[in-house]
């Protein structure tokens, strides 16, 4: 009888093995790392990533020659948390904050350059927001995205945004170069949450919080969005998107 404890597949046994490697560390790292540290031989393994950036699951970073993770990767990500708890445990998280701030609130997750909402609670008497459950909006221009760029290592934004083609634009504001988005990050890793003011809907300003998993990676985001006109201020907004983000972590990750 055949050992069932052995791949039957060994190169897709690899591939998933590296993926999930690449997964659980904080960046990118070297190939000779990766071969070492699950037994595969480096020509096997050089081999493997070629074929899985050709597919863009993993990235190459030439002056490093670190390998990480790819936007295709972040797409099945994004998936998985379409389909799986995030929803269901971070409605009535949202509710409640929604209840607190008399605000709307959101729930976001990375896709490729693009966020894909999945819940929204909107407060009463409060305008229609462009965030429904299902709408893709650009990363760079949201406090949801900014706040889930903010917290990928700086190879991975850098996949992500290479070149100005790569900024979609919506009201003439926002980030248009790697340059600018790079210090725009750095703005909000300082302050620990991120805003955006009238780049996604003119008259309307946000303040989100990354939901991390269990190394830190951000899994999805958390924002409240509020009308410029009003007195409202990100500083006293974001300690409380911060414990719902915090909260709905800790469920899924037991953070």
């Amino acid at each position: 009888m055949p050992d069932n404890r052995r791949p039957q597949v060994p190169a897709a046994d690899q591939t998933l093995r590296m993926l999930t490697y690449l997964g659980r560390q904080r960046g990118p790292i070297a190939a000779s790392t990766i071969a070492a540290h699950l037994g595969i031989p480096r020509s096997s393994v050089y081999h493997l990533l070629t074929t899985l950036e050709q597919h863009g699951f993993v990235v190459h970073v030439p002056a490093e020659r670190r390998w990480g993770l790819g936007v295709a990767a972040f797409e099945l990500a994004g998936g998985y948390a379409r389909q799986a708890p995030l929803a269901r445990l971070g409605r009535p998280l949202l509710a409640e904050l929604v209840d607190r701030v008399g605000e709307s609130a959101h729930l976001a997750v990375m896709s490729g350059r693009d966020v894909v909402y999945i819940v929204e609670e909107r407060a009463p008497r409060r305008p229609a927001l462009v965030t429904d459950v299902g709408v893709r909006l650009p990363a760079h221009l949201t406090a949801t995205g900014r706040a889930m760029l903010a917290a990928l290592p700086r190879e991975q934004v850098r996949a992500l945004f290479p070149d100005a083609s790569a900024f979609a634009d919506r009201t003439g504001r926002g980030p248009r170069t790697p340059g600018e988005l790079r210090e725009l990050l750095r703005t909000v890793r300082a302050t620990g949450w991120a805003t955006e003011d009238g780049e996604v809907t003119l008259g309307l300003r946000s303040v989100g919080l990354a939901v991390l998993d269990h190394v830190g990676w951000p899994t999805a985001a958390i924002a409240v969005t509020w009308p410029t006109d009003s007195e409202r201020d990100a500083s006293t907004l974001a300690p409380l998107v911060t414990q719902a983000a915090s909260e709905l972590s800790r469920r899924l990750y037991a953070r």
